[in-house]
């Protein structure tokens, strides 16, 4: 068996160019470059689709928003792999691999939160008020009594009651978005977690 002695390893990475700090710089470039494009595609979606808010109807948007988060996130395994195929010399740990999926799932998510303060604050004033009435309106359509839907009125004018504040309305819309980049997140990182030295033959003698 052939030891690789630290000297001689110092000397290969030095050669290659790779340092530990050497990759912070090309990692933050790979979340934000994937991260802010991701969070472009939600953005993008959620402001093509305000003018038809309306027409549209809640049930339908909501589809929408999240079959658009899903395809986005896509960006995310593409992120991961672009960090081990040219950061990590075709290796990632599953750990590091999830680490940079929940980075580029961060910056998405407040592309997403910015937009949709945007938007809610000078597009939507009334929104609270329309979901609330969409949704007493299917109670009632579901057979619901006016005891049960004066509760769920009550109910939910209660969840918005904050909604207008805008730290409230960020915390809320941030959160929205980051379940499906979670669970992008895990299985992009389960796929694509490699190690080195089942690609370095040169680490694999040591």
């Amino acid at each position: 068996m052939k030891i690789t002695r630290k000297g001689d390893m110092k000397n290969r990475c030095g050669a290659s160019g790779w340092s530990p700090t050497s990759t912070t710089t090309p990692m933050k470039k790979t979340i934000l470059t994937f991260g802010l494009i991701c969070g472009a595609i939600m953005s993008i979606m959620m402001i093509a689709t305000v003018p038809f808010h309306d027409r549209i109807g809640f049930d339908t948007r909501l589809v929408i928003g999240y079959t658009t988060m899903v395809l986005a996130f896509l960006l995310v395994y593409f992120g991961i792999r672009s960090y081990r195929d040219n950061v990590g010399r075709g290796s990632i740990s599953f750990g590091r691999a999830v680490a940079v999926g929940l980075l580029i799932t961060a910056v998405a998510s407040v592309c997403y939160t910015a937009t949709w303060e945007v938007v809610y604050f000078n597009y939507l004033p009334d929104f609270a008020t329309k979901y609330v009435q969409s949704e007493v309106d299917r109670a009632r359509a579901n057979g619901k009594t006016d005891a049960e839907v004066a509760k769920i009125q009550a109910k939910l004018n209660a969840n918005f009651a904050n909604y207008d504040n805008p730290l409230v309305n960020s915390a809320y819309t941030f959160l929205e978005p980051l379940p499906v980049g979670l669970i992008v997140t895990l299985v992009s990182a389960g796929i694509l977690r490699r190690k080195r030295r089942e690609q370095d033959p040169m680490l694999a003698t040591a």
